[in-house]
């Protein structure tokens, strides 16, 4: 690839593969496509969830909630998850097998205990930045080619936010997967990138 593009790895934690806490269904099936696609980008940059014990995020946080459940935040909804990718802990590790060496940059996302964190540009207030626009600014990175987890969460937030911040955008389909819930929803997201401009590859 040119030097203009680089490479996203979102989210390829353990807690969203097999057996994690929120897992992704299949998952493990994109770590060697991941893999086998970071050859051909000199620009490689992953996210890693990091959240904090007690994340507001988390069901358990929120006395009779359960997993999935939704409460108001702001002028939307939050999701509320299973605890997962608790910082140092080996669900918010990479995947094992995920080939590391390349990653020039490892942005973690999620940290403060009182906003999650979806897309790697901003927090979910949509105006706290995580710093990602400006490293790529700098490299000269005009288009980006996403992968990872999960596709109608954090991969489709990324994407929405690198568009609206003018990068072209590719989401790589063959090493993405999505949650799907609630059914349906996957499909129509990756409808609604493709409306504003992203292209799926």
């Amino acid at each position: 690839m040119g030097k203009e593009r680089a490479l996203l790895i979102v989210d390829l934690q353990n807690d969203f593969c097999f057996g994690g806490a929120l897992e992704v269904p299949g998952a493990d099936q994109i770590v060697d496509v991941v893999n086998m696609l970071q050859r051909d980008y000199s620009c490689i940059i992953a996210t890693q969830d990091w959240h904090p014990e007690g994340h507001f995020s988390f069901a358990s946080t929120h006395e009779g909630k359960e997993p999935f459940e939704t409460i108001p935040w702001r002028d939307g909804l939050q999701v509320l998850w299973p605890d997962h990718c608790t910082a140092g802990t080996d669900g918010a590790a990479f995947h094992p097998d995920l080939d590391t060496d390349g990653i020039c940059l490892i942005l973690r996302k999620g940290m403060d205990p009182l906003i999650d964190s979806y897309s790697a540009f901003f927090e979910n207030d949509h105006t706290t930045p995580t710093g990602l626009e400006g490293l790529l600014r700098s490299r000269g990175i005009t288009s980006l080619d996403i992968c990872g987890l999960a596709t109608d969460y954090c991969v489709h937030y990324t994407a929405l936010d690198a568009l609206a911040c003018g990068f072209s955008v590719r989401i790589l389909i063959d090493a993405v997967r999505g949650l799907d819930q609630p059914k349906g929803s996957l499909a129509e997201k990756l409808r609604s990138l493709e409306a504003l401009g992203a292209s799926l590859a």
